[in-house]
């Protein structure tokens, strides 16, 4: 199991798009074709370093996931019909685990975050956020994606 950690979150202000997707798969051309340059358009400012992530707001279902993609944004923007601006609280205690490989295995470090969850007496606080840092963009081994699971806790 890679190392668990147990950190708080800060504050952010995010610009949000939220679809339901067939596959993982789809994600990286829906923030290539449709959320990137709607927020060019709209004047977004990246915060440093980049930080996205998405929520799932469905139980993990491999062929419709309710998915909303959030990048951090150093302020608050104009919605918009694809983007919609928004200050997420800070989260106290979240697990922290990362996932290295494809998106299709996000079930197999999920299955391993929500048993450690149990086996130390947490309980979940909110939904899960997978952070992306390295992937198709950057590396073309999927094996070396690496991704980060933060679940919030209590």
């Amino acid at each position: 199991m890679e190392k668990i950690e147990i950190k708080s979150l800060p504050e952010i202000i995010v610009a949000s798009h939220r679809e339901v997707i067939p596959s993982y798969a789809d994600l990286g051309y829906l923030c290539y074709a449709k959320i990137g340059p709607e927020m060019k358009r709209l004047g977004c400012k990246c915060s440093e370093p980049g930080y996205c992530f998405t929520v799932e707001h469905n139980e993990y279902r491999p062929t419709e996931i309710d998915i909303e993609y959030c990048e951090q944004v150093e302020e608050m923007g104009e919605n918009s019909a694809i983007i919609q601006f928004k200050r997420l609280a800070e989260v106290p205690k979240a697990l922290c685990m990362k996932h290295y490989g494809p998106y299709d295995r996000f079930y197999e470090s999920y299955t391993e975050a929500f048993k450690y969850l149990e086996e130390q007496g947490y309980e979940i606080a909110g939904h899960p956020r997978t952070v992306y840092v390295d992937g198709a963009w950057n590396q073309e081994d999927p094996e070396k994606w690496l991704s980060i699971i933060q679940i919030p806790v209590k």
